[in-house]
């Protein structure tokens, strides 16, 4: 089996749920301090993931709007610039970090919001031939003591033959179905535990779950769902382009979901690996702000971060002026 070297990651949605910070600043765009104590924007973290993961080349597909915002950041410190930086090494080093990934970086226009799969498919051509990781440009992960999510995923399809897909699942709740595509499937290995998927459903109904995707050992009300990032063959291009040359929309769009169960079901051997690590969706206000909490926890200033809760939990409660509650 071939290694991957190749990753995409779809970044063209226009942040419609973290309005109005996303008129100015692209949800991909919003900055995180990260676990080396470094302020960044999403999309850097996320590209970091894939390549200490082994990943080589990324695609980064962007919308019309967000396209420049992402390389200007990319770009090294100017002459000019340097000198405000100067006894800042740290700094210079990733002024330089940066330079190193817009050498590795692709881009990739999705004209028009068509939907996730659609996304997806603007990559073929960079894709060519090889296998490649798929990550989302508004999820990061944090796998605390072990190896990177991405690194744990990749290893797994390296390690089985004729494996046409894999996607990365976490043991989930049956009252969070509604967020995420979900997977049955029989269990043939251990650590991590991978599965060999024979039904993928899209957002099923606790009702669906409960009758056509349960799994064999995992306790009642727990389905194993989507992690946010996939390994697969071109031929994933293949569904996709089926579903567009039919015009086969759900709910207008084109999605991935649906491309993959159908790459299942027409005999490509589908699995699924339940990777250690959390995943955190900064698309939405809640979930940036738990994200932001998570890499503060695992950061260089995990104990200045545990200092600053405790006096904070300990602080006298504040109410919340009737101006700024939720209507």
């Amino acid at each position: 089996m071939a290694s991957v070297k190749k990753a995409v990651i779809t970044a063209a949605g226009r942040g419609t749920r973290m309005y109005p910070a996303t008129t100015t600043v692209q949800k991909e765009m919003l900055p995180l301090m990260d676990r080396d104590g470094i302020v960044k924007p999403a999309i850097q973290i996320i590209i970091e993931e894939a390549l200490e993961s082994g990943i080589e080349e990324i695609c980064l597909v962007v919308n019309p709007t967000n396209r420049r915002q992402i390389e200007d950041h990319f770009r090294p410190l100017r002459p000019d610039e340097i000198r405000l930086f100067k006894g800042k090494d740290w700094a210079l080093l990733q002024s330089a970090r940066l330079q190193q990934i817009a050498s590795r970086l692709t881009y990739v226009v999705q004209e028009t919001p068509e939907g996730y799969g659609h996304a997806v498919w603007c990559a073929r051509n960079f894709v060519g031939n090889e296998p490649f990781l798929l990550m989302l440009g508004d999820h990061i992960y944090v796998a605390a003591d072990t190896a990177r999510c991405a690194l744990q995923l990749c290893e797994v399809f390296e390690q089985h033959q004729g494996v046409a897909g894999i996607s990365a699942v976490q043991q989930t709740p049956e009252e969070l179905l509604h967020l995420f595509g979900t997977v049955r499937g029989r269990l043939i290995a251990e650590n991590p535990r991978t599965y060999e998927a024979d039904l993928i459903e899209e957002k099923p109904s606790i009702e669906f779950a409960e009758q056509n995707l349960r799994v064999q050992g995992l306790a009642r009300g727990m389905f194993l769902c989507f992690f946010g990032m996939h390994v697969f063959t071109p031929a994933i291009f293949e569904q996709i382009q089926d579903a567009i040359d039919h015009g086969r929309r759900e709910k207008g769009e084109f999605q991935l979901t649906s491309a993959q169960e159908r790459l299942r079901a027409g005999g490509g051997r589908y699995l699924a690996a339940e990777v250690i690590g959390e995943r955190f969706d900064i698309g939405i206000p809640f979930g940036y702000a738990e994200t932001q909490m998570a890499l503060a926890l695992n950061s260089i200033y995990r104990e200045q971060v545990l200092s600053a809760l405790v006096r904070t939990l300990a602080a006298p409660s504040r109410i919340v002026p009737d101006a700024f509650k939720e209507p």
